[in-house]
């Protein structure tokens, strides 16, 4: 067997990892610069300012509750579906400013709440909102 001169066998099992170290920092540098111009996508909101000076009376809503079984709620009382108007009509005379919110059951049907809503918009209310939630009196 021929031996190979001792320094030749020393260069074939190094490996310099100085080129891959350097590809490996530019790319990280150029992950680094490419991410911070990435803008974000989403929605501006411009929100309104606050009015510290109404009167919290005034802008309170007027909340209807729509149960699983189609019963009309409201302030803690149930009402009948003719009788949404005039309650509205009342509300509204009291806190002109205040909308109409309609928290419906998921379960409840969509002509229970389209009655509440086209009964509000009837009275002079026209800012009718939907919210739903599940609903405590069954």
């Amino acid at each position: 067997m021929s031996r190979l001169p001792r320094h030749q066998a020393t260069e074939e099992s190094e490996i310099d990892l100085t080129p891959m170290l350097d590809v490996v920092f530019i790319m990280l540098i150029f992950f680094i610069v490419t991410a911070s111009f990435v803008k974000e996508s989403g929605i501006e909101i411009n929100r309104p300012e606050s009015n510290q000076q109404s009167d919290p009376s005034d802008t309170a809503s007027i909340v209807f509750q729509i149960t699983a079984n189609n019963e009309i709620w409201l302030e803690e009382r149930r009402i009948d579906i003719r009788s949404v108007r005039a309650n509205v009509e009342q509300l509204h005379a009291e806190r002109p400013q205040a909308p109409v919110i309609i928290q419906a059951h998921k379960n409840a049907n969509a002509e229970t709440y389209a009655g509440v809503a086209d009964a509000s918009r009837e009275a002079g209310v026209y800012e009718v909102s939907l919210a739903t939630a599940e609903d405590k009196k069954n």
